[in-house]
């Protein structure tokens, strides 16, 4: 049985400490924030098995943490150019493929996503994937919005997807409560 090897760096943001975890050729394999470790824990389990991965601290500096510095500099196109690497289904793959198509700054909703992969009757299940996306922000699932624009449901806090989406349209971003 082979084991992946994740090198772990954490990143202080203005959103709280994030969890950067890249693989042995710099792929980025997942992204999240250190209050969402476990969901973090359950994402490696359910992506590449049980027992399939091993962390340890990275010992320098990566490309992924220096691009999302970039980010939240605002240099918004910075984490466009980095390679990503993640399991689940061809399905998911495909769904997470499509999101990083939506430019920074703006939003579509989970119908025009579906649509977009021509499987326009698979809301549901793109909103499954979008949920299970490893790769916070990017792999923008917080760029996906309702229907009526509203803004839906996003795994880390909806205040930090408002945080985000603000960002990227120049706006003032509000502060986290």
């Amino acid at each position: 049985m082979t084991i992946l090897t994740l090198h772990v760096e954490q990143l202080s943001s203005v959103l709280g400490p994030m969890l950067l975890l890249t693989d042995d050729q710099q792929n980025l394999r997942m992204v999240d924030w250190v209050d969402c470790q476990e969901r973090m824990d359950r994402l490696l389990r359910r992506q590449y098995g049980l027992g399939r991965t091993r962390t340890v601290p990275s010992s320098r500096r990566t490309a992924a943490r220096d691009a999302m510095e970039a980010y939240f500099s605002g240099d918004l196109t910075a984490i466009d150019r980095l390679p990503v690497a993640n399991g689940g289904t061809n399905f998911q793959r495909q769904v997470w493929a499509a999101l990083r198509t939506i430019p920074a700054g703006q939003t579509c909703s989970y119908g025009q996503l579906a649509a977009a992969i021509d499987r326009p009757k698979a809301v549901r299940a793109l909103g499954l994937a979008n949920a299970a996306n490893p790769i916070a922000i990017v792999v923008p699932c917080h760029r996906v919005i309702g229907a009526n624009g509203a803004l839906t449901g996003y795994r880390s806090g909806l205040a930090r997807k408002r945080w985000l989406l603000d960002h990227e349209v120049g706006l003032e971003p509000a502060p986290l409560i």
